[in-house]
C-alpha cells in the first residue's frame, strides 16, 4: 500500500479579508454573473460603489457556498436562498443570545 502525499495550498479568510468579484467567483468556480445575481437578490453586500470596485468581506465566501449548495442540492432559487441564509443568521444570532444570557444564570 504506497501513501500519496499531497501539498494543499491556501488562504486564511476572516472578518477582515477581502475578496474582489474576480476572486470571489474563482474561490466559488463560478462566473461573475452569478455572484452578481447574489449582490442583486440581498445574500452578499460588497463594500464598494461599483462592480469594478467591489470588495467582500470574508464570511461572503462561506454565504455564497451555502447559497450555492442550497441551490445544487435543494433546488432552491435565489430568493428562496436569500430567505433560508438570512434565517439562519437569525437563528445563530438568537441562539449566541440564548448561551449568554443561560451563561448569566
Amino acid at each position: 500500500m504506497s501513501t500519496r502525499e499531497e501539498i494543499l495550498t491556501g488562504l486564511l479568510l476572516d472578518e477582515e479579508s477581502t475578496l474582489t468579484l474576480g476572486e470571489l467567483s474563482r474561490a466559488c468556480t463560478v462566473h461573475a454573473e452569478w455572484i452578481i445575481e447574489l449582490v442583486d437578490e440581498g445574500i452578499l453586500e460588497p463594500a464598494g460603489d461599483d462592480v469594478a470596485h467591489w470588495r467582500f468581506s470574508g464570511p461572503s465566501l462561506c454565504r455564497a457556498r451555502a447559497a450555492m449548495r442550497l441551490q445544487r442540492d435543494l433546488g432552491i432559487n435565489l430568493a428562496g436562498a436569500a430567505l433560508v441564509l438570512d434565517l439562519i443568521d437569525e437563528v445563530e444570532t438568537l441562539r449566541s443570545r440564548l448561551h449568554a444570557l443561560n451563561r448569566e444564570f
